[in-house]
């Protein structure tokens, strides 16, 4: 039976709760330790599909489906352990399933309540799997004392007293500020964070303080005097070069001793930390820098394409590469031309989106890279902008465009290289969709097969002509016109397994040139960099000895 670790955190958001949480997945894996990481997130959304970007940041898409928080892609790139839709729950999720049980009649007449009705929910929804590994380490969004997540709290303390004594351990993440005027580092933030933990019956068994530099012992003892936890227990969680330095740090501060302290797990066991070790070895000693353009509507927040950054840098590991990423506006391009902002990258990538807002600029970006010989990855709306490029310029189809953005178009007007995908085979059964559904959890989401075409360079790319990529988007190109655009060098290369739905398009004769309906950024981790970001950073080496 699973360990329970609850992270909480206070002060301020944006800390890094999930981070802490990821690496400290990490380390207890490399102790030889099975685990699972979830998020609870006190939103009143069902799930962040449907919320903007600029609001949550990027969703991650588990296999089975699930719309998701982004920390649940950090959970996957530090500990390889794929993330499923029983992973994360919001306050919307928890209360839509109460009230369908209360229309049910699943309650038997009973008042609802948030106690113990909703904490019930929450508890059930953690006990998910608690057979399967040694530790669960359950994240709660938000930081103490937010009012939506007074229930999340309740339940984890209802929790922690319902199971046996030592099986469940609580780890709060707090802010340190410096004060430069009086050159102090202030304890009293924490200090009251933990009285606002311990006034709702939650008291901290570990504490990880996030500051500029290393805590003053004077310092240490303070806070673990007035927060009632062992010095030991106080671990320091510093500003870092890369998130991937975040394992070997916290181990280096004693965390993952300090949370087999905490459960009376002694001896330990000695952590292999090679793999860690490798990863930080070649973030830090590289061979050379490439300058890759994203060009994107969502530029001003990056935690909108996390994953994507994620992902170059892992390809950027496996090549010993530095890779530099500098976020491109594709709406400067609806009014400039696109060779003065693209022409000093070494590589082109175009990422996911919703809306008709830049997607102009896309299609010149995609054609750039197209006509001068630049390595391009265009990925979900990326590939269906090369494709509607190609339409255009290669294919003499002058108004072809998507049916996502041909608003009060009349149909008669545009040539529709890209429509609303209506039906699609998933496992043994036909999924339909219509364009008046319901927006959430209706597209098609989570892991698919698709069939490469052999001695195409996507199967090199991956070694084999099988593939299962994870797939979110409700638009899909047109399989009608691909015997005219790959006359004139378009190649389908990948399929869906019926060979309906086009997976994989890349230029023939072109040095590097590949859209993708799916994400393959969801997949990759520093330890294993995805083949495509591999293989893409790769030809932007290549292409960087040329200029």
């Amino acid at each position: 039976m699973a360990r329970f670790i609850f992270i909480t955190g206070g002060v301020v958001s944006s800390l890094g709760k999930g981070l802490a949480s990821a690496a400290l997945g990490a380390l207890l894996q490399a102790r030889g330790f099975t685990v699972r990481l979830r998020k609870l997130d006190p939103y009143l959304n069902v799930d962040p599909g449907t919320m903007s970007p600029y609001e949550h940041g990027e969703v991650f898409v588990t296999d089975d489906g699930a719309e998701t928080d982004l920390d649940l892609g950090h959970y996957e790139r530090f500990t390889g352990v794929a993330a499923r839709a029983t992973d994360s729950i919001s306050s919307g999720r928890v209360y839509s399933n109460v009230l369908e049980k209360e229309r049910r009649g699943d309650y038997l007449g009973k008042t609802i309540q948030v106690i113990p009705h909703v904490t019930d929910e929450i508890k059930d929804f953690i006990r998910i799997g608690e057979d399967e590994v040694d530790f669960m380490l359950c994240e709660i969004g938000g930081t103490v004392g937010d009012i939506e997540g007074l229930p999340f709290f309740e339940a984890i303390r209802q929790f922690s007293q319902e199971k046996p004594r030592g099986q469940c351990v609580f780890m709060h993440l707090t802010l340190l500020p410096y004060i430069k005027a009086s050159g102090e580092l202030k304890t009293k933030p924490t200090q009251h964070s933990v009285k606002e933990l311990r006034s709702i019956g939650l008291a901290p068994d570990i504490l990880v303080c996030r500051s500029e530099g290393p805590i003053p012992d004077k310092e240490r003892e303070k806070l673990a005097l007035f927060c009632n936890v062992r010095p030991e227990s106080v671990v320091a969680a510093q500003d870092l070069k890369s998130i991937y330095e975040a394992p070997l740090a916290y181990h280096r501060e004693g965390l993952d001793q300090a949370v087999l302290d905490a459960f009376g797990i002694s001896p330990a066991p000695r952590p292999n930390l090679a793999r860690w070790e490798d990863v930080v070895d070649r973030i830090h000693n590289t061979d050379g820098e490439v300058r890759v353009a994203i060009v994107g509507k969502y530029t001003q927040l990056e935690d909108a394409y996390k994953s994507i950054a994620e992902a170059l840098t892992h390809g950027g590991m496996a090549n010993r590469v530095k890779v530099r990423v500098d976020w491109v506006d594709a709406e400067i391009f609806d009014r400039e031309d696109a060779a003065p902002h693209l022409e000093r990258f070494n590589a082109i990538l175009v990422p996911g989106g919703f809306g008709e807002r830049g997607t102009e600029g896309k299609i010149k970006a995609a054609q750039f890279a197209r006509e001068k010989g630049i390595p391009y990855l265009g990925i979900c709306l990326g590939m269906q902008m090369a494709v509607i490029e190609a339409a255009r310029n290669m294919a003499d189809l002058s108004n072809a465009r998507s049916e996502e953005f041909a608003g009060d178009i009349d149909p008669r007007d545009f040539t529709p290289v890209v429509y609303h995908l209506k039906e699609w085979i998933k496992g043994n059964a036909k999924v339909t969709r219509r364009k008046d559904d319901a927006k959430g959890g209706t597209m098609r989401l989570g892991a698919y097969d698709a069939v490469l075409k052999d001695a195409s360079r996507v199967a090199e790319v991956y070694g084999t002509t099988a593939i299962e990529e994870r797939h979110r988007h409700r638009y899909e190109v047109d399989i009608r016109f691909r015997e005219q655009l790959e006359e004139k060098g378009l190649l389908f290369s990948g399929m869906s397994p019926d060979g309906r739905l086009p997976e994989i398009v890349e230029v023939k004769g072109h040095p590097w040139f590949i859209g993708v309906q799916f994400h393959p950024e969801l997949k990759s981790k520093p330890f294993a960099p995805h083949p495509l970001f591999r293989d893409f950073v790769r030809a932007a080496k290549e292409q960087s000895r040329l200029v």
